[in-house]
């Protein structure tokens, strides 16, 4: 079944899939627990997450309009890709949902409280497709952080996929230094890894 989700998603444009079993929340512990998948829907027992990848080129136009209309359309591709997966699994007879690409509804409600109801990019570690970087950003070996992501939930259990132990992160700096915002700080939070990052000077930017 895993195999002809994989084919399913990338025929439909999804570049990397991965598999995480519920389980790997509370084992890593890295998020408190009323975002994990299981406190979030009762019945999940396998988050599936999808990525697109951010062309380069246009990568590299930003700040543009460029960019900004193809992180829009980005978003839009990915609830598409999601939702068909969605209702593929329900039509096999595997209760699912997904979350959207952002979980926070607009940037006004980031600002005045800077939670989403979902972290993809922590999904997307659990899941083998890449780990997380001292910016807070999943890293990817084929997209470097030039992805975005979506994740499905399914009361399906499916094989995990084996979580990266390499760290991705060469702890370069050039995330703080490239930052237009000045959103991230150099000094680390409390377990010493993840820089210190201002969420809601990040959306006031955006």
């Amino acid at each position: 079944m895993k195999e002809d989700i994989i084919k399913y998603a990338a025929s439909r444009g999804a570049d990397i899939t991965g598999f995480a079993s519920v389980d790997r929340w509370p084992q890593y512990n890295e998020i408190p627990p009323e975002f994990w998948p299981a406190s979030l829907w009762s019945m999940a027992k396998t988050v599936i997450v999808m990525g697109m990848q951010m062309p380069l080129p246009i990568v590299d136009t930003t700040p543009s309009i460029l960019h900004r209309e193809t992180y829009e359309t980005s978003n839009r591709e990915l609830d598409s890709l999601a939702y068909g997966l969605t209702r593929y699994l329900n039509r096999a007879g595997h209760a699912s949902m997904f979350f959207t690409r952002d979980g926070y509804g607009s940037i006004k409600n980031i600002i005045e409280k800077p939670y989403a109801a979902f972290s993809h990019t922590f999904a997307a570690k659990y899941a083998g497709l890449g780990t997380v970087s001292r910016s807070h950003n999943l890293l990817t070996p084929e997209f470097g952080s030039r992805v975005r992501l979506v994740s499905v939930f399914t009361a399906a259990e499916l094989e995990p996929d084996q979580v990266m132990e390499k760290d991705l992160c060469i702890n370069c700096m050039m995330c703080v230094k490239c930052c237009p915002a000045g959103v991230l700080k150099k000094e680390a939070d409390t377990d010493g890894y993840y820089f210190k990052f201002d969420v809601a000077g990040c959306a006031r930017w955006h």
